[in-house]
Order: C-alpha cells, then sequence, then structure tokens
C-alpha cells in the first residue's frame, strides 16, 4: 500500500519485525527489494538501508518514494550475482523477502552472496512462499495437485501475455536449506506457518490486511528463516 506507507506507514508484518529482531542503527542489505517499500520500512525501524534489484525501473520507483519521504537509504540497480563489483562493505543483516527465489537460477552462488556480504554473526533472514504450495494448480478453484515437490531440475515457462513471459525456478525447502548450510552459515530457526502474505493461488481466502489462508486446510504455506554466519 504505497499511499499508506507515504502517510508514515510500514509494510513490514509483526512475523518479519519479531523474528529479525532490533535493527536499530545496523546496515541491512535488502537482496532483491523490489520498488523499495520494505526497505523504507526497515529504515523507519531504524536500519541503515541499501536495497538491490536488477530492474530499472523498480530502483527508480525506490528511489523516488525514498526523496518522497524524506528516508535515508541507498539504492542500486544490480543482478545480485554481480554485486560483489559494486559494494565493497559488510553488512549486518541480510535480507529478503516474498517471492524472490523463483527468480534465482543458482542457489548455491544465492548463498555465497548472502555469506560474502555479512559481517562475522552477521544474520541472514528471508520470508517466503513454502514451495510446498508449487505442487497445486494455481488457477484450479480448490486445493488440485498438478506438479511434483521436486522440481527444481529445470524451470518453468510462463506467459501471461504477449508482452510479459519467463521463466521461474522451484527449490524444495531441503534445497534452500543446504545451500546455506554449504556456505558455512547456521541455521538458528526454520518456521512454517498456515498463511501467506498474498492471492498466490485462486483458492486461498484472505483473513485480515496482510494474510491468506486455504479454508479447512492446514498446509505450510510460508516459511521464514534465519541464519547467522559464525566468527571463527
Amino acid at each position: 500500500d504505497i499511499d499508506n506507507f507515504k502517510k508514515g506507514g510500514s509494510s513490514l508484518d509483526e512475523i518479519q519485525i519479531n523474528e529479525v529482531g532490533n535493527v536499530n542503527g545496523k546496515h541491512l542489505l535488502h537482496l532483491q527489494c523490489n520498488i523499495g517499500i520494505d526497505t523504507l520500512s526497515w529504515a523507519r525501524e531504524g536500519a541503515i538501508v541499501t536495497g538491490v534489484d536488477f530492474s530499472p525501473k523498480a530502483i527508480n520507483i525506490a528511489k523516488k518514494l525514498k526523496e518522497e519521504t524524506n528516508i535515508d537509504a541507498q539504492f542500486i540497480c544490480s543482478n545480485i550475482f554481480d554485486l560483489k563489483e559494486k559494494i565493497n562493505k559488510k553488512f549486518d543483516i541480510v535480507y529478503t523477502s516474498q517471492g524472490v527465489l523463483c527468480w534465482i537460477k543458482d542457489l548455491s552462488k544465492w548463498a555465497s552472496v548472502i555469506r560474502h556480504f555479512l559481517e562475522p554473526n552477521g544474520i541472514f533472514y528471508i520470508m517466503e512462499i513454502h514451495p510446498f504450495i508449487n505442487i497445486f494448480d494455481y488457477s484450479a478453484q480448490e486445493p488440485r495437485i498438478i506438479n511434483s515437490y521436486f522440481n527444481s531440475e529445470k524451470p518453468e515457462y510462463y506467459k501471461e501475455n504477449e508482452k510479459f513471459e519467463g521463466y521461474e525456478w522451484t527449490w524444495s525447502l531441503s534445497n534452500i536449506v543446504n545451500a546455506l548450510i554449504k556456505e558455512n552459515l547456521t541455521i538458528k530457526f526454520l518456521n512454517e506457518y498456515d498463511k501467506i502474505f498474498g492471492n498466490t493461488h485462486s483458492f486461498v481466502e484472505q483473513i485480515d490486511k496482510n494474510w491468506w489462508h486455504i479454508p479447512g486446510l492446514k498446509i505450510p504455506l510460508m516459511f521464514t528463516l534465519k541464519a547467522i554466519k559464525q566468527e571463527k
């Protein structure tokens, strides 16, 4: 809700705020920040923020929001895999959330980027769609399984219209966790939720301002994970 944000609101939900913890005075790197509302919301929580996205259009909107709200933030247009060439500093927190992993072709490289930018004892946090929900037909009015859960060998091609097409990757929970472990990041927690942050499928229903669920069916729709770069 951009209008609410411009009036002083926050795009962050209570789960993220509680699980990430106190960010006041900490340097936070937001990977795949889109138009920067979450990035700027963390700044309102006291973080010193840097947002990164590969879309020039998204970054331009983020910079405009920064100016309109007079919030101190840095935004960089870059593919995250090229980021080492553009940022020469470390961060207390690396953060990413909500519909990001489907765009990642190589989880090993992704985890390597996260580790590279973390200070010793820095934390990584992600809130993301639970991969289990990807087994269902997106357009069906009731949950109907059409896909394999283990489907990470090749991306899925989609085309919504003549101007919007692309590829999405599907990663299992073990793919994600093991990529981080292989970079020697220590998992502090992995939480699963039977609600999700958006209207991802035709059969989910909104239960309040921020959350959707599947009526009568308690299955994992979202997960959060926090990891730490242990100082040797």
